[in-house]
């Protein structure tokens, strides 16, 4: 079957010649032959050299995901096999694999979609019209790769109800990839015992992009009066407390997240020590100020204040805010842990940003160490959108 041509005006594709994965529609200068949405299409640079193979979707302002720089390259299920393979091959080399990311989109060269592991279950997340036609299948081979392994997968669930779905011309889409099972699963990250609600948990159930970062926050936090703000399952809460922190308290805005993570808290035998309250962050921090409370170490681990580019500048005033608030409420000498979970709030940014909270509260920062997301989601340089996660850790000290 003959595929449709799409070839690049003069000066574009500059984002695939780097190495990326995205052809974006004022880039394109023709498409010759038919197509319907989802298809794979050959690109071509404005000249005609061959660039590759990938996905055509006109409802989406990113027109084609590459699939392959090979432009004779068939999609088959060999070359989907070659790409699976490749990316467990990786996870077993960087990751704990217990529970991970297996499959990052663009960044495993498989682009809109995303598989997690957790224990003996599989999430999926498809934000791509064109990879719907491949999500089963990648599925089944990497049950099979796994079982290869001795890892049997009792169940899959699929959490494909982002809003990235609406823009690709996709409807939201949440429910079993295959047999009904128990979604509730039990994992062990850290020396921390979590219950994971893949159905109705953030994301595909839990973050497992800061497993090392909480990692790094267990030496810090021994013996320590802890603070842990947008708490969510209580994930750091719980690693400084299984750390042996002294006293550790956790703030989320959401009931059902601290009901979680009060459960999880019994479950590790740190409830006497890890306590959750459901509290609005930016409301509590002030009235904790005023009421003279201090922390040895305070964690600041926000949602995104921003999923666009435009939306910035007031993501910028959101973090200015949240961590003058946390910094008041550092001991001298004490610790702040701050991150941002934005691709656009870079790294330049929020350094710039956190500067100046210092500054206006008066507190001087030696920068501990610098961190961003677990290796299980790896940072392809030339995909600016696959590195997102800035996480800094501080000694706080006063101006003197």
């Amino acid at each position: 079957m003959s595929q449709a041509i799409c070839t690049l005006k003069k000066g574009e594709g500059r984002t695939i010649k780097g190495g990326g994965a995205w052809i974006f529609d004022n880039e394109i200068a023709s498409i010759v032959g038919s197509f319907t949405n989802g298809d794979i299409v050959i690109v071509r640079d404005f000249d005609g050299y061959p660039m590759g193979k990938g996905f055509i979707n006109q409802n989406s302002k990113i027109r084609i995901r590459m699939m392959t720089r090979r432009a004779d390259q068939e999609i088959d299920d060999a070359f989907l096999r070659q790409r699976v393979k490749h990316a467990w091959e990786y996870r077993k080399t960087t990751v704990d694999t217990s529970s991970c990311r297996v499959i990052f989109g663009e960044a495993d060269f498989l682009p809109g979609l995303v598989i997690d592991k957790y224990e003996d279950v599989l999430v999926v997340e498809c934000l791509a019209l064109g990879m719907e036609q491949f999500k089963h299948k990648i599925v089944e081979i990497l049950k099979a790769l796994l079982l290869e392994e001795g890892i049997r997968i009792r169940g899959v669930y699929e959490r494909s109800d982002a809003n990235e779905r609406v823009k690709e011309g996709l409807p939201k889409h949440k429910g079993f990839l295959g047999e009904e099972f128990d979604t509730n699963v039990e994992i062990v990250e850290n020396g921390v015992h979590y219950m994971v609600d893949v159905v109705n948990g953030q994301k595909t159930g839990f973050f497992l992009d800061q497993k090392y970062n909480r990692l790094a926050m267990q030496r810090i936090c021994k013996g320590k009066r802890v603070l842990d703000c947008f708490t969510h399952m209580g994930t750091f809460a719980l690693n400084a407390g299984i750390a042996g922190a002294r006293e550790v308290t956790g703030l989320d805005i959401s009931q059902y997240a601290v009901d979680q993570a009060t459960e999880n808290a019994r479950r590790n035998h740190l409830e006497d020590i890890v306590k959750f309250r459901c509290a609005n962050v930016l409301d509590e921090l002030p009235r904790l100020a005023q009421a003279g409370e201090q922390y040895d170490v305070v964690i600041l681990d926000p949602p995104a204040f921003t999923k666009s580019r435009e939306a910035t500048k007031n993501a910028i005033k959101g973090y200015r805010e949240i961590n003058m608030k946390g910094l008041k409420l550092v001991k001298d000498g004490g610790y702040l842990a701050s991150c941002s979970c934005s691709h656009f709030m870079t790294q330049e940014l929020l350094e710039k940003t956190i500067k100046e909270a210092a500054r206006s509260t008066h507190k001087r920062l030696r920068q501990v160490e610098f961190r961003t997301q677990a290796p299980d989601h790896p940072i392809l340089w030339a995909a600016d959108e696959s590195y997102y996660l800035k996480f800094f850790i501080f000694q706080v000290v006063e101006e003197k």
